[in-house]
């Protein structure tokens, strides 16, 4: 019967597939909108969609969790479920307050630093994860205390800030969540940690049932409501799963991304010059993202380049990587 855990999965698409049309309405109403940046057209879209996505995620796995207790009779990881979802809310207060002040004025970086190393702390305060950790050169090291108040935080704010690199595009960011998402949900259910891939799953459900209002071309955006969080969640899959090192491979798009926007001194972003036609070119004369790498790749290739092809470059980009991590630790290179 546990066929009903699916209930949860189902859940988390539909409230979001459901109730995001009134989320639209109103943050147009109420003045949460902004322009499509890679788009010659005027056209406002409402933002901070990510609120929603994250209410569906959270959602199923309370649903999750009552399926569980009630049916099941179980409350086994019932602790680290609740912290995921503490810190989960956390980072999204963080995100919302972002969104609703504007990307340009909104918390300062060092306000934005310390406030995702306290959303850190439901994760701290229960160890969560493994302190013996299996990493290149120190493996089977048991790092204590330093994993839990050093490790964890640094690790979640890493990821929830990198994760928010990629992005500015219609759909990039969702999809890249589905993708990372999937392979997490893989991961630790080829670990034998049957609930967390569950969680990642109604992640994939609530992005999935966004992904059609966020697509190209996008009548909301997802907001760093959903960046951050999203982010986090992929530290919190490596943590609580105990698998960082095939994250870190998974996640190697967004070290990437980050090496490159350094060049500008974090001060550039990765949008591109919207042509009347549709298409792209490059809005710099230097590479400062690897969406700037995939317009000028596909201009060479197809001369003129538009929004979805550089949207699905990214998306195979992280499949390379999410092919290369599976690959490296099917063979046991690493």
């Amino acid at each position: 019967m546990e066929i009903l855990l699916l209930l949860s999965i189902i859940l988390s698409f539909f409230s979001v597939f459901i109730i995001l049309p009134f989320w639209i309405k109103k943050a147009k109403e109420v003045g949460l909108k902004g322009k499509d940046v890679n788009k010659i057209s005027e056209k406002e879209v409402a933002e901070g969609g990510g609120v929603i996505v994250i209410a569906g995620f959270l959602l199923g796995i309370l649903s999750y969790v009552a399926i569980k207790t009630f049916y099941f009779k179980s409350t086994e990881n019932v602790i680290e479920i609740f912290s995921l979802i503490s810190t989960i809310l956390i980072i999204t207060f963080i995100g919302l307050v972002d969104d609703i002040f504007g990307w340009k004025i909104g918390l300062s970086g060092k306000m934005r630093v310390i406030l995702i190393l306290i959303a850190a702390v439901p994760l701290m305060v229960i160890n969560a994860g493994y302190s013996n950790v299996s990493i290149p050169f120190f493996d089977g090291t048991d790092l204590g205390w330093v994993y839990a108040l050093i490790i964890i935080p640094i690790g979640i704010l890493c990821t929830s800030v990198g994760f928010n690199t990629i992005a500015g595009y219609n759909g990039l960011e969702a999809g890249q969540g589905v993708l990372l998402m999937g392979a997490l949900s893989l991961v630790s259910w080829l670990n034998g940690n049957s609930w967390l891939a569950l969680i990642g799953l109604c992640m994939i459900a609530s992005l999935l049932a966004f992904l059609f209002y966020n697509k190209y071309p996008a009548k909301v955006f997802p907001g760093n409501t959903l960046t951050f969080p999203l982010g986090a969640l992929v530290a919190i899959f490596a943590i609580l799963g105990n698998f960082e090192k095939i994250a870190i491979i998974f996640f190697i798009p967004y070290i990437i991304e980050v090496f490159l926007k350094l060049r500008g001194n974090l001060k550039m972003q990765s949008y591109a010059k919207p042509n009347a036609d549709g298409s792209l070119d490059m809005r710099y004369g230097k590479i400062y993202g690897l969406e700037h790498i995939a317009i000028i790749v596909l201009k060479k290739i197809k001369g003129k380049v538009y929004e979805k092809d550089v949207v699905y470059s990214i998306y195979g980009i992280q499949l390379f990587f999410i092919f290369l991590g599976f690959l490296i630790f099917s063979k046991g290179l690493f």
